[in-house]
């Protein structure tokens, strides 16, 4: 299997409206290569967009395990986690997104609504 071109074909399938069939390509490659971080992240959104939130969670997690610094890991794992209505577990990550990129208004504002939600 070339894995360029699935990771390419994948990116057409997400792009297209289709992160389910992204991720049934998408799956083989990180079993393949489990270190590379952008597809991973391409997993984890398209297991977000398609709601397959628990498996966007741990592929989300594994990111941030790897790299603490990844602001987009714990922004779109805060917002997993709010869809899992789990508020005050999104919070951490949301509030760590917010702080590494403070001048990004969509992490500003998930921030805000997670916050009004926990009463903090």
């Amino acid at each position: 299997m070339d894995l360029l071109a699935e990771y390419r074909r994948a990116t057409l399938f997400f792009e297209a409206g289709d992160p389910s069939g992204a991720a049934r390509l998408l799956e083989p490659i990180v079993e393949a290569e489990p270190g590379n971080s952008a597809v991973r992240q391409l997993l984890a959104r398209a297991y977000f967009q398609s709601a397959q939130l628990r498996r966007a969670e741990e592929q989300l997690r594994e990111l941030v395990d790897r790299d603490p610094s990844d602001h987009y890991a714990h922004h779109v794992l805060g917002r997993t986690l709010e869809r899992l209505n789990r508020p005050v577990d999104a919070l951490r990550h949301l509030r760590i997104a917010a702080a590494m990129y403070h001048g990004n208004d969509d992490y500003q504002a998930a921030l805000r609504r997670v916050e009004a939600r926990v009463g903090r």
